[in-house]
């Protein structure tokens, strides 16, 4: 039976040869795997490290309740009433709204090229954490085998293994370097892996589901008892929670934790869409979207519990290092008894020193060892997770174990991810109908997958990981948010309100109550606008840079600010407005359209009218 929505939209509610899943866990499992991603294990924790610890959550809170439910809302809605991909969606309700689905595809393309870089990277670690010792806890031979490599002993074995051993990083984005063999073989293996995953759609990206979304909660839950029984874990989540309630007058903080929730939630890819158009017509979509959108919340906050309560022992040890250290040095300048200073007694014993020889104290290179000082030392993004966190199972029993528990969680973390990012590039190229009928789904997915390889082939050359952050940071941002914009713009004011309340009475039964009217019409298109200016404001303030890493061993891996070259300034003004030029283009094209069959209709009028008068 046929259902309207509205005048001109149909949406046939019996067969209509779309697959679909094959029970409802299965699908609450695949939105939630592509919304749980790897930025819930690194970006989260850092940003309540950054802002005050739990008060961090305040404005996060506030941005999940206005924000991300709502927009999350919609999107499960329409994929679900209408029954079609980002594309068709945006082409249904409104003609000229047709290039908002092809920029979500754009972007689910780009992103899909640099997310997937991250699994190639995290691959090549799980695959080295089967060996003892790991092989970032030694520094190798050098070349006449007469010691150890001296850039190695210098930087550190995590930071050498991750900056030379890995990526063979080269000085700054000009000089692009050799491909790494080793990087584009696991490359090819990663993109095989998502391809046998996604290769005929939900049918095995469902069942693959099972594995990649609830792996690695029981690894976070191992690392959380493991961490909790580790010293120092309490001081890790005390500092976690601490709240610091002045810095919520900082506008930063809000900004930051609109935008975590928007990519926390994979909002404006169009994966979500895609999921939810294989739904049931009359699946209760409000429900989902409330409990995906908590669960994925609530990943966040296990996950910086488990992260800072391991981060609380890396600083302890380290910590205790740097204690170790200054004690021999006093030993030795000073002759005394081994045990005659230890930890406990340090602060006392120095102060002795310092007050009856503060000129031989003076001389001797100690350093300020303090707790807080090294809990500060935060990261988020790849040097959470292949310098810190690397560093960390170093130290602990049965370090190989860690390591192969940990990069396996990552892998499966970034897999169901991409399943959802694949899924919005997929689903809109059957949706175009651009291949003929007879081609097999399969095919269409591996050509994908195959253009997706060799367009990524940029980020293993030894500058790939510059590429890797010019992508991150211009691909998706300003495009996403400007697509949800207009995605509740379109929903509210252009397909109608009172038409899609209408729709989710049909679907669940109950008419949306006064909080979603509300966050629909106003809230959620007011902060998207505010996210939007304020990114804008960002951009225009500061020239594009980034950190590139200086080469020679007495620096390395020593940090240098640098301003992007002019030409990789007009690649990333590329990458910010390639998507966004779908929107005036697919408008222009539909009205020339409608003016040529306005003109054909006229003179079909025309010549009837001839032939009537004849």
């Amino acid at each position: 039976m046929a259902q309207a929505l509205g005048p001109d939209l149909l949406v046939d509610e019996g067969a209509d040869g779309r697959p679909q899943w094959d029970n409802k866990f299965q699908y609450l499992l695949s939105c939630l795997g592509f919304a749980v991603g790897l930025g819930n294990i690194w970006r989260f924790p850092y940003l309540c490290q950054t802002y005050g610890g739990g008060a961090f959550l305040i404005p996060y809170l506030v941005a999940l309740v206005f924000e991300g439910i709502p927009l999350f809302h919609i999107e499960l809605a329409i994929g679900q009433r209408l029954r079609r991909g980002s594309i068709g969606v945006w082409t249904a309700i409104s003609p000229y709204l047709g290039g908002v689905g092809l920029g979500c595809f754009t972007v689910s393309f780009l992103v899909s090229l640099y997310y997937n870089t991250v699994l190639v990277w995290v691959l090549w670690y799980f695959l080295n954490s089967f060996q003892q010792p790991l092989p970032w806890g030694t520094c190798p031979p050098n070349l006449n085998r007469t010691g150890l490599v001296e850039e190695c002993q210098s930087s550190g074995t995590v930071s050498y293994f991750w900056y030379r051993q890995t990526l063979n990083i080269t000085a700054d984005i000009d000089h692009s370097g050799a491909v790494q063999w080793r990087l584009l073989l696991c490359q090819a293996a990663s993109w095989a892996v998502v391809y046998l995953c996604v290769s005929r759609g939900i049918e095995t990206t469902g069942k693959a589901i099972y594995f990649t979304a609830l792996f690695p909660y029981l690894v976070l839950t191992i690392f959380l008892v493991r961490g909790l029984t580790l010293p120092g874990a309490t001081e890790g989540l005390i500092y976690l929670f601490t709240p610091d309630v002045q810095i919520l007058l900082n506008p930063r903080v809000w900004l930051d934790a609109a935008t975590q929730i928007f990519f926390s939630l994979s909002l404006a890819f169009g994966g979500h869409i895609a999921f939810a158009s294989y739904n049931p017509p009359r699946n209760n979509c409000r429900r989902d979207a409330v409990i995906i959108a908590l669960v994925n919340s609530l990943t966040s906050l296990y996950a910086s519990i488990t992260i800072f309560a391991i981060m609380g022992f890396k600083a302890t040890n380290d910590h205790g290092q740097c204690l170790d250290r200054n004690i021999l040095s006093l030993i030795n300048e000073f002759n005394l008894p081994e045990l005659s200073i230890s930890r406990d007694n340090y602060p006392a014993a120095l102060l002795h020193l310092n007050t009856t020889q503060p000129g031989r104290i003076a001389q001797l290179p100690l350093r300020a060892c303090s707790l807080q000082d090294f809990l500060d030392q935060g990261t988020s993004g790849p040097g959470l997770a292949f310098i810190v966190f690397t560093e960390a199972v170093l130290h602990m029993p049965g370090a190989p174990v860690w390591a192969v528990l940990f990069f396996g969680m990552l892998f499966s973390l970034g897999l169901s991810s991409m399943f959802g990012n694949m899924e919005s590039v997929i689903t809109p190229l059957l949706d175009m109908g651009i291949f003929p009928q007879w081609v097999p789904k399969e095919v269409i997915t591996g050509l994908a997958c195959l253009v997706c390889f060799l367009s990524a082939t940029c980020f293993t050359l030894q500058s790939g990981s510059y590429w890797l952050e010019v992508f991150d940071n211009f691909a998706a941002s300003l495009n996403l948010v400007i697509f949800a914009f207009l995605e509740v713009v379109g929903v509210v004011y252009v397909y109608g309100m009172k038409r899609f309340c209408a729709d989710i009475e049909w679907m669940t039964g109950r008419w949306p109550n006064l909080y979603w009217r509300v966050s629909w019409w106003v809230v959620s298109p007011l902060l998207l606008l505010g996210i939007l200016l304020s990114y804008i404001v960002l951009l225009t303030h500061r020239s594009p840079s980034y950190k590139a890493w200086n080469p020679q061993y007495e620096l390395f891996p020593s940090q240098e600010e640098k301003i992007y070259p002019h030409w990789v300034q007009a690649v990333c003004l590329l990458l910010s407005f390639l998507p966004l030029l779908w929107l005036p283009a697919s408008a222009l094209a539909q009205l020339l359209a409608r003016r040529r069959r306005e003109n054909t209709q006229l003179d079909t009028a025309l010549k009837l009218q001839d032939s009537s008068g004849c």
